[in-house]
């Protein structure tokens, strides 16, 4: 079971790996969010998808997206935004030797909300070995508290356990940068200010 688990895994990486291609092709960049960065940042938890941020248009980039994984034998699940989404579409790649792989668009043009996700993915380090990028720990929080929820909160409370040495000033700095700052300080428990 254990080596069923390691091949999936590895086959998801190579798949997020063509995927990031795709989107560089579509001329969009990305970054690797969500469990799998937390992951890269030392705190593993269970999932069952890989997550790739990237701004791209909506109508034209993410469609293009959507047919060249398409071309490629994949199934795809496009949910495409409205003026109300926080979100610019979700495009889901699904396939039976790997587990889903989730580009997360993070610009809507119908609101053109500012996010964290512009800064995170420019910021972005590459992952060893791949054309992958991992969005680095204060954009990773921000990013998990623009999402909101308990389990997000867990997440970023975990975050910071597996990394004592996590520079909280600069955290601070992006967090209220996208008023998240209460949240983040709700959720270390420390005074605003420090």
């Amino acid at each position: 079971m254990s080596d069923e688990l390691d091949t999936r895994g590895r086959r998801t990486l190579e798949v997020a790996n063509e995927i990031a291609g795709l989107i560089e092709h579509v001329g969009a960049r990305h970054a690797l969010i969500g469990a799998a960065a937390l992951a890269v940042h030392g705190y593993p938890r269970a999932t069952r998808d890989l997550d790739l941020a990237t701004e791209q248009d909506p109508a034209t980039q993410l469609r293009a997206l959507e047919t060249a994984c398409t071309e490629r034998g994949w199934e795809v699940e496009l949910s495409l935004p409205d003026a109300h989404d926080p979100l610019g579409g979700v495009l889901t790649v699904i396939g039976t030797d790997f587990d889903p792989i989730q580009v997360v668009n993070f610009y809507n043009p119908f609101t053109n909300a500012k996010t964290p996700a512009t800064e995170g993915i420019a910021r972005a380090e590459p992952l060893e070995g791949t054309r992958l990028r991992v969005v680095q720990i204060p954009h990773l929080i921000a990013l998990k508290l623009y999402a909101g929820g308990p389990k997000n909160h867990a997440d970023v409370v975990a975050l910071l356990e597996a990394n004592p040495d996590a520079d909280l000033r600069e955290i601070r700095v992006v967090c209220a940068e996208y008023g998240l700052d209460g949240t983040f300080e709700t959720l270390v428990g420390q005074p605003r200010g420090l």
